[in-house]
């Protein structure tokens, strides 16, 4: 045989069989294949949010369906709100133990147990949500946060973000820094412990507890999130006075918790969902809340709710002992130490860029 046929019939055989594996691929398309990638896998989530709640339960049970969408059905996650399996503050150490496979929660929510944790989360006068995402995902503190957790068995990420909050619902004016002094409050991580240094009382409680607590007077102030969250719980029923601005939470960061024994059973493609699926979800709760905030602000001034701004010298005392009370708890942990020291001139460099981009068209747009 001449060459040229030669190479001829080898042309058609090889087109042969490509056309061959053209006509099968229909058949398995979008099918796991045999072995370990057809292996399924049926999670539980402990979240700390009452069930079906707006916002960040909402963002829990979203971030589950796309898992498995994006799985195929092949990692199911099952959500169980605050109290179902566990109580709401108790979500990372289920995680840690294994009792869940996965947890969705506030990062504060765990300082006693992990306090570099609250540094993840929120920072009085502090990083809004793109500031706080840009030193996470571009600036090394997925990376510092992994290292905080791992000692635990625990792999974070973030998932979800409030943006700027209020200040909070009281039941007594603030016209000075002396209001604070024996005030009951809500309110978490940070800001907490600012407010214990105004003289103030900090009682931590889960959602689902916070209005029976401001109607009866066990507290005399609380703040939750902002107006979407705070227009479900009623709260400006149990409140005289809605205040802002959020200084002890200009963003609030949540996380996906996962039990790292757990996350090494799945294979590479399942832990790429995970992760794309948490990215997913921490960009579109910070686009509820800003959308549903302004709708729920616009309600509440509607019912009658008049919104007070904090005097200028409240504000400006507040920010004094908040540097304060940031640098003491970072120095009172070694993780904590580690993590600030990184963050804070990350976030200078950030706060430095404001001046000239955000900061400034926000004054001129104003």
């Amino acid at each position: 045989m001449k060459r040229r046929q030669i190479l001829t019939a080898a042309g058609v055989g090889l087109a042969a069989t490509a056309l061959a594996g053209c006509g099968k691929e229909p058949e398995t398309a979008g099918k796991p294949q045999e072995g370990a990638q057809a292996e399924t896998f049926s999670w539980k989530m402990v979240t700390s949010w009452p069930k079906n709640f707006p916002g960040v339960g909402v963002g829990a049970e979203r971030f589950a369906k796309l898992v498995e969408d994006m799985s195929n059905g092949r990692l199911k996650v099952k959500i169980y709100a605050a109290g179902e399996l566990v109580p709401a503050l108790e979500v990372f150490d289920a995680v840690s133990r294994g009792t869940a496979e996965m947890g969705h929660g506030a990062p504060y929510y765990w300082k006693g147990k992990v306090p570099a944790a609250q540094f993840f989360c929120a920072l009085p006068f502090g990083p809004n949500a793109q500031e706080m995402n840009a030193w996470l995902h571009k600036g090394g503190g997925m990376q510092l946060w992994e290292e905080v957790y791992k000692p635990f068995g625990v792999l974070p990420m973030a998932c979800g973000a409030t943006g700027v909050q209020t200040a909070g619902w009281f039941n007594k004016e603030i016209n000075s820094v002396d209001d604070f002094v024996g005030l009951k409050m809500r309110t978490p991580g940070l800001g907490g412990e600012v407010l214990t240094k105004m003289g103030g009382t900090v009682v931590n409680m889960p959602a689902g507890e916070i209005f029976t607590a401001l109607q009866t007077g066990a507290i005399d102030a609380t703040e939750w999130i902002g107006p979407y969250n705070d227009l479900a719980l009623g709260l400006h029923k149990a409140a005289k006075y809605y205040y802002t601005p959020g200084w002890q939470e200009p963003n609030v960061t949540f996380e996906l918790d996962i039990n790292i024994k757990a996350w090494e059973t799945l294979p590479a493609d399942l832990q790429a969902i995970v992760r794309a699926a948490a990215r997913d979800v921490n960009a579109d709760m910070l686009d509820d809340y800003d959308a549903r905030n302004m709708e729920a602000l616009e309600q509440l001034k509607a019912d009658g709710v008049e919104v007070r701004r904090l005097p200028d010298e409240v504000l400006a005392k507040l920010k004094g002992v908040a540097a304060e009370v940031v640098d003491a708890s970072a120095a009172a942990d070694p993780a904590a130490t580690k993590v600030w020291e990184q963050q804070k001139a990350y976030l200078q460099r950030l706060y430095d860029y404001a001046e000239h981009a955000e900061k400034d068209i926000y004054n001129i747009r104003g």
